[in-house]
């Protein structure tokens, strides 16, 4: 079962940048989409940014032209580099990989904390 590991985060003052990386430790076939999502405390996960298995990318309404979600070309690793942040970008990111071969199979990083300052 692969793992999927995250780095990159931490506090930031507001109209700071961040860069997220996601590493997967072995190699995921069928993928059909890599991204990042967030939870902040109290709501829900959204999405924030993600690859879908044609190449194309969607973006959170919220951080389009201010993040830029990016691979490698194993697709083994997964980038998001974040400018302008602000507060309300604080959060919980998550990475994910999906996969589907018949069944869908959702592989999570741990999580790391973002904390954008006013």
């Amino acid at each position: 079962q692969a793992q999927l590991v995250e780095s990159g985060g931490g506090l930031v003052q507001a109209g700071g940048s961040l860069r997220l990386s996601c590493a997967a430790s072995t190699t995921i076939f069928d993928i059909a989409a890599m991204g990042w999502y967030r939870q902040a405390p109290g709501k829900q996960r959204e999405l924030v940014a993600r690859f879908t298995s044609g190449g194309m990318t969607d973006y959170a309404d919220s951080v389009k032209g201010r993040f830029t979600i990016s691979r490698d070309n194993t697709k083994t690793a997964v980038y998001l580099q974040m400018n302008s942040l602000k507060p309300e970008d604080t959060a919980v990111y998550y990475c994910n990989i999906r996969s589907y071969f018949g069944l869908t199979n959702d592989f999570w990083g741990q999580g790391t904390q973002v904390t954008v300052s006013s």
